[in-house]
């Protein structure tokens, strides 16, 4: 498939946390004017806030709610916390359903004191303990994979391939996953894995930047797109090859972005989404 690059902003998502500086509003009203047509928006952007009144506002500027980040963190020795982060996860559904978001994404969670075996069932358990709500509610779930150098405490769940058994197991329409670049891209078997989830229509959201070589934080040093080595077209040939049609998320975790003035910050996210993704 010959990818070209974007002439349009029509599919731009960007999440709250990558101008995180930003209320919510102001991020709302910045990207309405850059003529940005998606967000993402993180749970902690909404704290203190009317849930139901801050989706309208997103609607009113026109955007387009993409998911809610984040659910998930269900491992742990203890079963008192894993009730916690079961409870936290309906939390979150309702959450959704105030504000209008159709998809929650789930960084599923680790315990560094057991087995990643354990911990990748009380994930699976986890998410089968939830999913009556979500149905009620009508949100879906996304399983996202994350970067092995996550493996300890953000997510058991390291590959696609891992992600997309899961889904399969749980055999639900509502479960699905997410595909970033960030923490995929280094996987040998991305393409066919990515082409999985096209077959089981369950491939729910994906996202995009870049991974700086040298980087200088495993977490937040993530790059503009373009910025790196990630091949994000020939990604997002995979993926739309599937025939996913949705938006394309900007997620950005960058101590040195956040550092910057986040109207010229959003000029560069448009400038490279249009040259790189």
């Amino acid at each position: 498939m010959n990818i070209k690059a974007h002439t349009d902003l029509s599919r731009l998502c960007v999440h709250t946390i990558t101008t995180k500086p930003w209320d919510i509003a102001t991020a709302a009203r910045h990207y309405a004017a850059a003529g940005i047509k998606g967000i993402t928006v993180w749970r902690d952007a909404l704290e203190g806030r009317d849930i139901r009144q801050t989706g309208n506002m997103l609607r009113e500027e026109g955007l387009s709610i993409v998911s809610l980040c984040r659910g998930g963190f269900f491992p742990a020795k203890e079963k008192a916390k894993r009730k916690l982060a079961i409870d936290d996860n309906r939390k979150a559904i309702e959450e959704a359903v105030a504000l209008g978001a159709p998809l929650i994404v789930l960084v599923c969670g680790a315990d560094p004191g057991q087995s990643l075996e354990d911990s990748r069932q009380q994930i699976r358990d986890g998410i089968a303990a939830v999913l009556d709500d979500a149905s009620a509610a009508g949100v879906k779930l996304a399983i996202e994979p994350l970067h092995p150098m996550y493996a300890d405490t953000r997510s058991a769940i390291n590959t696609l391939a891992q992600a997309n058994d899961m889904a399969e197991a749980l055999r639900s329409p509502l479960v699905g996953v997410a595909v970033d670049v960030y923490h995929l891209w280094w996987d040998p078997a991305l393409e066919q894995e990515i082409a999985r989830c096209g077959e089981n229509s369950h491939l729910f959201a994906f996202h995009i930047c870049d991974w700086k070589s040298p980087t200088t934080d495993m977490l937040l040093d993530r790059g503009l797109m373009g910025e790196g080595c990630i091949p994000i077209r020939k990604i997002r040939s995979w993926v739309e090859a599937t025939g996913f049609s949705g938006f394309n998320e900007v997620e950005i975790f960058s101590i040195k972005y956040w550092q910057e003035d986040q109207s010229a910050f959003l000029e560069k996210i448009v400038t490279a989404y249009r040259e790189h993704a």
